[in-house]
């Protein structure tokens, strides 16, 4: 019986048990032994020697915050409204969090508005928002054109609008007119997702990607992954699968079925716009056959929630991410806005890149710099 006969018929068995079509996928050893093995063969020996020297410097563990160490003290008594484009959307729930804690700590007021990842849900809340007359409003990880008309209204009435991950570029905005726009630079996210994807296969793997064409931010990032994974020969990208992040959780066990079903042992690797594909995948990957630390390997590029920082550190179907410090954005959040609120400039400051592996994970199931919120209490004179 060959390697793979067990996992076929495990798979068989899944397919009976729950209707899904499922085929096997090599096992760690076995990918990682052809991918050493092929990497004479990749064709981009200087691609995967520049992609291993970049994630062994991302991936360190011990990065000091390198974010501002000046500004205004803090303005007494605000109250910022923070419009989630889903709160199941684990990095803007993250998101939400550090923005409560460092309103706790300047002395703001937070109320956070749920528009449920839907187009019309996001348009409510903003309204809903704006009838509360708040001192400042966070546009939370949505297109600040798809709420137009909330937007012209927040810039009528002269509420600062700051944002995260709304645009694809970080900083002030006049079109859309956003005071601020708080991201890691997404060409930065999809380049090292991409390189992690090049350095631990030697330039050789075949790739899924997944998406969601319907945001703008997450189609440009998913467009330079695969543009970056293609800059090596050995790389192959066998789909590029958009699935909305609204029907994810849905769609996603059938997904991977029809993609393990389709391209077998020749999937060695993932790389999604966002951590919450995977835990959608993982029940599907176990039915059919896929050892949890094995082939496909997922990677993330976004936004390490605690989710899936927990997934990587269990070896539980995903084996690394791009995270977005997300409670030291939602601190920024609020040095922003206070700037903001004192006729200052925006800081200008831009996220640093890390990668989280099972080497790395720390305890908390978060990623931030170290002393973040020592420097903007600082700043804030608290």
């Amino acid at each position: 019986m060959s390697n793979s006969a067990p996992r076929l018929l495990l798979a068989a068995g899944a397919i009976m048990a729950l209707g899904l079509t499922a085929c096997t996928s090599g096992s760690s050893e076995s990918a990682a032994a052809g991918a050493t093995a092929a990497s004479a063969e990749s064709g981009c020996t200087d691609v995967v020697a520049s992609a291993k020297k970049a994630i062994d410097t991302a991936s360190k563990s011990d990065a000091a915050w390198d974010g501002p160490t000046s500004g205004p003290k803090a303005v007494d008594g605000k109250t910022l409204v923070y419009v989630a484009q889903s709160m199941t959307n684990p990095g803007v729930a993250g998101v939400a969090k550090g923005l409560q804690e460092a309103a706790a700590a300047i002395g703001w007021n937070v109320k956070v508005i749920d528009g449920l990842g839907t187009p019309a849900g996001i348009q409510s809340a903003f309204s809903q928002a704006l009838t509360t007359k708040p001192d400042g409003v966070v546009i939370g990880g949505f297109d600040p054109k798809t709420t137009a008309a909330q937007v012209a209204e927040a810039n009528a009435a002269k509420i600062p609008l700051a944002a995260w991950q709304a645009l694809s570029t970080p900083g002030p905005s006049t079109d859309p007119l956003l005071f601020t726009n708080i991201t890691t630079k997404v060409e930065d996210v999809a380049k090292i997702s991409a390189d992690f994807v090049i350095a631990k296969s030697n330039g050789n793997a075949g790739v899924v990607i997944f998406t969601d064409s319907s945001i703008p931010f997450a189609e440009g990032k998913s467009q330079m992954i695969k543009k970056e994974l293609e800059t090596c020969s050995g790389i192959k990208v066998l789909e590029y699968d958009n699935v909305p992040l609204s029907d994810v959780s849905a769609r996603m066990p059938q997904e991977v079925s029809s993609l393990l079903s389709k391209h077998n042992e020749a999937w060695t690797y993932s790389v999604a716009i966002n951590d919450v594909y995977y835990e959608n995948a993982a029940a599907a990957l176990r039915a059919g056959g896929v050892k949890a630390d094995g082939a496909p390997f997922n990677v993330g590029a976004g936004d390490g929630d605690s989710s899936a920082l927990q997934r990587i550190k269990a070896g539980e179907y995903q084996t690394a991410t791009v995270p977005s410090p997300l409670k030291s954005e939602g601190w920024q959040i609020v040095d922003e806005l206070n700037r903001a609120f004192n006729n200052q400039p925006a800081s200008g400051y831009v996220p640093q890149i890390h990668v989280s592996t099972k080497e790395n994970t720390t305890a908390t199931d978060a990623w931030d710099p170290v002393g973040y919120q020592d420097a903007y209490l600082k700043i804030w004179g608290k």
